[in-house]
């Protein structure tokens, strides 16, 4: 009499990372036709740094005076890009909690399919809605007079670090979508992302603020972003003299590096927890 197997083999970990792939590809495809079938939500997210463009560039511009060469618009453009890529995690939250309220989410637990899919294909869907930002917002800056003057691979490489910093965002986004209760509560999340892009160096050195602000807007992570895009846009005077302010480009890498070492374990995780 034959013995029954105690188990069938798991899959090859070749076959295992080849459907985690796919199954983010697939949840790619599903965000971005949402985003396509739904651009008001497009609209939504940059009505406010537009709205700020238009203030500051033309409402209090003329009245400020950040210090070195240049116009405000110059200081005040590279900050308004990593300010938009700095807000865009609550935009990321708000989907997450809808797709759970809606029942969606535990469907596609439900489903065979990779468990990293879900987050994973939120996050390269996001990456690609932030580019779509970026390049309208860029338009914008250009039609009311700015330009780059750090060369073309110099302000690519400004653009691609704008987008490494809203990655690294994205999964706190996604965690906090997982934890707020329901889409009411999600709307509170303003309340979080405003101080957090705002104490920076978006809009004013942190030398003119008071030296406790000042200090937390230097070390945020936007105003690292910020300042070395500014560097690579062709304003390297625009920038503070503390040590955090001077390895702005270096800080730039490493603070989205630290956020997504943090926070995409905690958001796959509470993502597998959900409904336990």
């Amino acid at each position: 009499m034959s013995t029954p197997a105690t188990g069938a083999p798991g899959p090859l970990p070749e076959r295992r990372l080849y459907w985690a792939f796919a199954d983010c590809w697939t949840i790619v495809r599903r965000d971005l036709t949402h985003l396509v079938k739904q651009p008001v939500n497009i609209a939504w997210q940059l009505g406010f740094p537009i709205v700020s463009v238009l203030l500051f560039v033309y409402v209090f511009g003329s009245a400020m005076d950040v210090g070195g060469e240049g116009s405000y618009r110059d200081y005040a453009m590279p900050g308004m890009f990593a300010m938009t890529m700095a807000f865009g995690f609550m935009n990321t939250a708000m989907l997450v909690v809808v797709d759970k309220d809606r029942g969606v989410t535990d469907r596609f637990r439900s489903m065979p399919m990779a468990r990293s899919a879900v987050v994973s294909g939120r996050g390269v869907a996001d990456v690609c809605g932030a580019a779509l930002d970026l390049a309208v917002l860029a338009v914008i800056a250009v039609v009311v007079g700015w330009r780059s003057d750090g060369g073309a691979l110099a302000t690519l490489a400004a653009f691609a670090l704008l987008l490494h910093l809203r990655f690294a965002l994205i999964w706190v986004g996604v965690l906090l979508g997982l934890l707020v209760p329901n889409q009411e509560a999600a709307g509170g999340l303003f309340a979080l992302a405003f101080p957090f892009g705002m104490i920076s160096s978006v809009f004013t050195p942190p030398s003119m603020m008071p030296d406790w602000l000042g200090a937390i807007a230097m070390w945020n992570p936007v105003s690292s972003t910020a300042n070395a895009v500014r560097e690579l846009f062709g304003r390297p005077g625009m920038t503070g003299g503390s040590w955090i302010e001077e390895h702005a480009l270096l800080m730039a890498v490493v603070w989205p590096l630290a956020l997504t070492a943090v926070f995409l374990p905690l958001a796959v995780r509470r993502f597998q927890r959900l409904s336990r």
